[in-house]
């Protein structure tokens, strides 16, 4: 029997269907703040901020690190369109650590050339990913 208080959850990239399940909640950042959704939560259009998302199936708990997208919110369903979103598996430490370290450089250094906002989005999204492997 289906739990009553599940909904359908996809996440789409341009390379494939992340994930597409029945969940019980999803959490994740916008650019408005953390949000945390159940089913029959209000219809509206959110932009991800880069962090955590968190899905809530009935048995478990799943992270995977948001970098940027889009999300349609409906009553029963919610639509993931992100850029780029990745399991813990799927992260390379390292690399990670060195994107924050260049990101972290280039704000400090703030060269007339330095594009910040990009810098800031950049640091965001290495510690989004150093964050869900850490955890």
């Amino acid at each position: 029997m289906a739990d009553e208080r599940n909904f359908r959850l996809k996440v789409i990239t341009p390379e494939r269907v992340f994930y597409d399940g029945d969940v019980n909640m999803v959490e994740f950042n916008t650019t408005e703040g953390e949000i945390g959704i159940y089913k029959g939560h209000v219809p509206m259009t959110v932009i991800v901020n880069p962090g955590i998302l968190t899905i809530s199936e009935s048995d478990r708990a799943r992270n995977a690190a948001l970098h940027a997208g889009f999300v349609e919110i409906l009553e029963d369903k919610v639509t993931v369109l992100a850029e780029i979103i990745e399991w813990p598996e799927e992260i390379d430490r390292k690399r990670a650590e060195e994107a924050k370290a260049r990101a972290e450089e280039r704000l400090r250094s703030k060269s007339p050339e330095t594009d910040v906002l990009r810098a800031e989005t950049a640091l965001k999204r290495a510690i989004a990913r150093i964050n869900l492997i850490s955890s």
